[in-house]
């Protein structure tokens, strides 16, 4: 990932120096001061300056570095909504790219997440998918809980799932949150840890 280094008195000075000189606005750079002195004779501000733009580019780079290890052919569709970038990989096999319980997409979020934060030094707002993946498990795991949660409100039985990551645990809590008639809780250790859905106590009429 390409770093551009500007040195002035101030902070201000060199910041301003960097958006002069790269023709970007201060929202399109991630700016860090790496040096600063202020004595009287021997003011100085070190910054260096990344562009968003290739932080993207640096994203994608890492993608097709590690899917050609693996032996992949993928297309990435590459889209920025609501100051989140979306990214979509379709694979020649994307069954051996998205791996059991999603385990390998896991794998390849971190690796990027941590690669970023590494480069930029802060979080990074991405949503990496495969064949859209994470969206057809969300709107599944959004109908199961639905389901088993109207057999527990009639029943008054609770029911405990499958042992699911944190993601798939959330999009269960989330869809459930507002029910009346049901509560859940996440119960055992990692990695299997699961959802239970349990029935709400009746109020009784006074």
């Amino acid at each position: 990932m390409k770093k551009y280094t500007y040195q002035a008195k101030t902070f201000e000075e060199a910041k301003n120096l960097a958006m002069a000189e790269l023709m970007e606005q201060e929202s399109n750079l991630y700016i860090k001061e790496i040096e600063s002195s202020n004595k009287l004779f021997a003011k100085k501000s070190v910054i260096e300056v990344i562009k968003k733009e290739d932080v993207v580019e640096h994203i994608k780079e890492l993608i097709k570095g590690i899917t050609s290890d693996m032996g992949l052919t993928i297309n990435m569709e590459v889209k920025k909504r609501d100051d989140c970038l979306n990214i979509s990989i379709y694979a020649d096999n994307n069954a051996v790219l998205i791996g059991k319980n999603a385990r390998t997409l896991d794998a390849l979020n971190t690796i990027v997440k941590q690669s970023v934060i590494k480069e930029i030094g802060e979080n990074y707002k991405f949503v990496l998918d495969v064949s859209e993946y994470k969206q057809k498990r969300e709107w599944n795991l959004e109908r199961m809980a639905k389901q088993i949660a109207r057999e527990v409100a009639k029943t008054k039985v609770e029911a405990k799932l499958d042992p699911m990551n944190s993601y798939e645990r959330r999009i269960i809590h989330n869809t459930l949150t507002n029910n009346k008639k049901v509560y859940t809780e996440s119960s055992g250790e990692e990695p299997n840890r699961f959802v239970v859905i349990k029935p709400k106590e009746e109020i009784l009429e006074k």
